[in-house]
């Protein structure tokens, strides 16, 4: 869709990443148009795009601004109340109309939240896709995340353009199923989202049982970039090193971390199983925010491991 005009909503570590390369790479021809509920966070983010494409990116004042100048919106927000509060907002202005534009959020939200989403915004004549995406900020900002796009085939079609090449490395296919039932993408990313927790979880305990029974964390964490090369070897790095508890902007913040949790919980709950490594991961996620507030990221359980083993959280 190259006469395409696009608008991005919601600018943190994922959604910076993603935007800016729909700025700079995206086949639109109009500019990308940046809304953030901190109006100076979406103005200094501007200004590092265009710097490097003149007029590659303007800021709309509010989410209805946003949607109304654009015929696909992006949202990625931190969490189910964000998104909600963004379609009640733009869903209530009668001052712009919503038929025929396409809405695509990339945040990680409850299957439910998905679907109620789809149900209003149809009511309202858009199409919706629910969108999330996996891959830390770094894979952002390289355009490599992976996307798992649900919804109506032509309106997919039509984003395409958006995420081939420029903001990911490979989309998931769900699947027909996946047209009626939008929730399938953000059910498997929230279960996605569990299994990376509970691994970084499984990572920390290795890593303070090397360090006491004497083995020590080079040797391990060694082991982990050799057998496993990738993020969960930045994992190893990034606890080792102490970067988990020095970082003034976690990664992956404790509290959305947690929120994916309880997710995981209610679905295995109302499909009659319990995740029972979910308590493991939460009940030190709950100690990464005892000590380090919002602050927190998901690496710190490893501090959390440390404490309940005698050691101190930091690991300086």
């Amino acid at each position: 869709m190259a006469s395409a005009k696009v608008a991005w909503i919601g600018l943190g570590n994922i959604g910076r990443g993603m935007s800016r390369n729909i700025a700079l790479k995206g086949p639109q021809t109009s500019p990308l148009i940046l809304y953030n509920r901190t109006a100076s966070k979406a103005a200094a983010f501007a200004k590092t795009i265009t710097a490097e494409k003149p007029q590659a990116a303007v800021v709309a004042d509010s989410p209805s601004a946003a949607v109304k100048d654009a015929n696909i919106t992006f949202i990625c927000v931190g969490d189910d109340p964000a998104l909600d509060q963004i379609i009640d907002t733009i869903t209530s202005d009668t001052s712009i109309s919503l038929k025929d534009k396409i809405i695509v959020d990339c945040s990680t939200v409850h299957p439910d939240t998905s679907r109620r989403t789809h149900a209003t915004l149809a009511s309202h004549g858009a199409s919706f896709i629910a969108c999330p995406v996996f891959g830390a900020p770094n894979a952002a900002d390289a355009g490599q995340m992976v996307v798992i796009p649900a919804g109506s085939p032509a309106s997919i079609d039509k984003i395409r353009p958006f995420l081939d090449g420029v903001t990911s490395k490979a989309t998931l296919d769900l699947g027909p199923e996946s047209e009626k039932d939008v929730g399938r993408a953000t059910l498997l990313k929230v279960l996605g989202n569990t299994f990376i927790l509970n691994t970084v979880e499984t990572l920390a305990e290795g890593l303070v049982a090397a360090e006491k029974s004497g083995l020590g964390t080079k040797a391990y964490s060694e082991w982990v970039s050799t057998m496993f090369p990738g993020p969960f070897a930045k994992y190893a790095e990034r606890m080792s090193s102490g970067e988990y508890f020095k970082r003034e902007e976690p990664l992956f913040a404790v509290d959305l971390a947690r929120k994916d949790l309880r997710h995981a919980a209610n679905l295995a709950e109302s499909s009659g199983m319990t995740l029972k490594s979910v308590k493991v991961t939460d009940d030190y996620l709950k100690v990464v925010k005892e000590e380090k507030g919002e602050k927190g990221d998901i690496a710190g359980v490893y501090g959390a491991i440390r404490k309940e083993a005698g050691l101190p959280f930091d690991n300086e």
